[in-house]
């Protein structure tokens, strides 16, 4: 339940997670799903995984738009992801379908463009599933789009920042 005397990025932090039993389904989506949602994701997988908690979690990504499907994760974000240990192999963009908000517990977009998409293609979010990944962290903003901004290690600050506070707050620590 939301605590109304908070900003809505509050109550999103503070929200317990409990209604989730077993695995948790975790769609991460961007325009292209070749720069920040895939590297959300393999950001979420890999922090994930060294929290011992790879099984209790599944992420994948995709994008709101037709643009890059089939194209591989775009180079510079391959290579910052590589520079962390993280690898993308076999990774290649899609769109997010009506099916996926059945399917996912969480649809997290990059910004508010994104939001407004997925719930068209979601058919609205009476569910309340659809959010912004950096509504989770202190100072909530949109992540930093690196195709316009060429910033690769800005992307991979609010990425990392997001995804942390993330599952902090779905292990009931945030």
């Amino acid at each position: 339940m939301l605590n109304y005397g908070m900003t809505y990025a509050g109550a999103l932090r503070s929200q317990s997670f409990k209604e989730f039993s077993g695995m948790v389904k975790i769609l991460f989506v961007c325009h292209g799903n070749i720069c920040r949602s895939p590297m959300a994701e393999f950001i979420f997988k890999d922090l994930a995984a060294r929290a011992g908690l790879g099984k209790k979690y599944v992420a994948a990504s995709a994008a709101t738009s037709t643009e890059e499907i089939g194209n591989p994760v775009y180079p510079p974000a391959r290579r910052k992801l590589l520079e962390h240990g993280i690898s993308c192999e076999g990774k290649t963009a899609r769109q997010m379908e009506h099916r996926d908000y059945r399917e996912y517990d969480l649809l997290l977009g990059m910004d508010g463009a994104n939001l407004r998409n997925m719930r068209l293609i979601a058919g609205g979010d009476p569910a309340g599933k659809i959010r912004r990944l950096m509504d989770y962290v202190p100072r909530p903003r949109d992540v930093a789009d690196p195709w316009y901004t060429g910033d690769f290690d800005r992307t991979w600050d609010d990425l990392s920042e997001g995804c942390r506070a993330l599952l902090r707050a779905l292990e009931g620590e945030g």
